[in-house]
């Protein structure tokens, strides 16, 4: 549009009809220009779309009305055609009237609305509990019962966000480690943070609620349509918020079983690992992968940090000095700073990996090659 065309008559009924939503029976077929709710992947988040269109052809109602009888009165009662004012000091009828109908209609909003928000933090009869812990700026998942667990990080890369390469299409939203839900299930996700306060949310199951240090918030999910569903962190958590997002797989039940086992044949894997020795090619092909999902958003992939915020890796004496001074840094992180630490986040391998890399990428040449079983003994 050009300037000139929000002049005319119409334009503001253009605006209104374009942001108009679909029809509540079939929202998942609305045209590209409409806006709305994603479609409802679970039964509580089909209930919260119907209360959205109850409330708001409520409010469509309410201002057809309001505006109709106030545009109706100024036209029809213009000074024009000589009406003349009505004197009056107040109307008692009219006091009621007032009173008594928004009170009837909020009262009217009340009750389904409190009826969905009893069912959204009802998480009894649940079969499945995970437990979702915020940190800056990934997730971790821990299957209650399963003996599983595992963080999930993006997996975009740096060019991809610096638009050096063409952009993927769910940019931003693919993590290396997605969570895998079974279909027909109700699962309990108990929210919590690691540092500041992150919010777990995941549009399609009708889920946002916050996870906070010191405090665990309930949630829960009952998917049938076997799928990949995404979301984001929804609460503003630091210089990474927009990096973290959430990435759920609905699948089968025999196919839930089966990666179970899968995962803990991997954990087995990666202790079995940590018992070997490693050569030094190895771990920096290892730690630069492990930089790269852990370090490089803060440090950057050239190890120059960010002057003034992250230090510079490349070229500090704290990493290419004492070695055990670099895997406490690593292991312990810094009190009173950003770098938080991992040592109870990765395995022994990855961190005799991260820390080798740190020590001799770029222009470190510290030539020494730290070993799980050194990591073993740190801890």
């Amino acid at each position: 549009m050009t300037a000139s065309t929000y002049n005319k008559p119409w334009s503001g009924l253009l605006l209104l009809l374009l942001l108009l939503p679909g029809a509540a029976s079939a929202y998942e077929d609305l045209p590209a220009w409409a806006f709305n709710m994603q479609a409802a992947a679970s039964p509580m988040a089909e209930e919260i779309f119907a209360l959205h269109m109850l409330i708001y052809w409520i409010c469509v109602a309410i201002a057809v009305l309001v505006f109709g009888f106030m545009f109706f009165s100024i036209f029809r009662y213009r000074k024009s055609k000589g009406a003349v004012a009505a004197q009056f000091h107040e109307s008692t009828t009219v006091e009621i009237a007032w009173t008594i109908v928004p009170f009837l209609i909020l009262v009217g909003m009340a009750v389904p609305a409190t009826r969905t928000l009893i069912a959204m933090e009802d998480t009894s009869g649940s079969e499945l509990s995970v437990v979702v812990t915020g940190y800056q700026w990934y997730w971790k998942y821990d299957y209650l019962g399963e003996d599983v667990s595992f963080f999930s990080r993006l997996t975009t890369s740096e060019e991809e966000r610096l638009g050096q390469v063409e952009r993927s299409p769910n940019y931003l939203l693919e993590v290396d480690n997605p969570v895998v839900i079974p279909t027909n299930t109700k699962v309990r996700f108990l929210l919590t943070s690691n540092d500041v306060i992150h919010a777990w949310w995941v549009p399609r199951f009708g889920v946002k609620k916050d996870a906070i240090p010191g405090f665990v918030n309930e949630v829960w999910a009952d998917v049938s349509e076997p799928g990949v569903y995404r979301g984001l962190c929804a609460e503003l958590c630091g210089r990474g918020h927009a990096f973290m997002p959430i990435e759920v797989h609905v699948v089968p039940q025999e196919e839930y079983v089966a990666w179970l086992d899968e995962q803990r044949q991997l954990a087995a894997a990666e202790a079995e690992a940590a018992e070997q020795e490693w050569s030094q090619e190895d771990l920096m092909t290892r730690g630069q992968q492990v930089y790269n999902t852990n370090c490089a958003m803060c440090h950057q992939a050239n190890g120059q940090g960010v002057p003034g915020v992250f230090p510079a890796l490349a070229g500090s004496d704290k990493v290419t000095g004492d070695v055990e001074q670099a895997v406490d840094i690593v292991m312990n992180g810094v009190p009173g700073t950003a770098m938080p630490a991992f040592g109870p986040q990765l395995n022994d391998v990855d961190l005799a990996a991260v820390v080798t890399y740190i020590r001799n990428a770029w222009d470190n040449n510290a030539g020494d090659a730290v070993q799980p079983a050194d990591i073993q003994a740190a801890r």
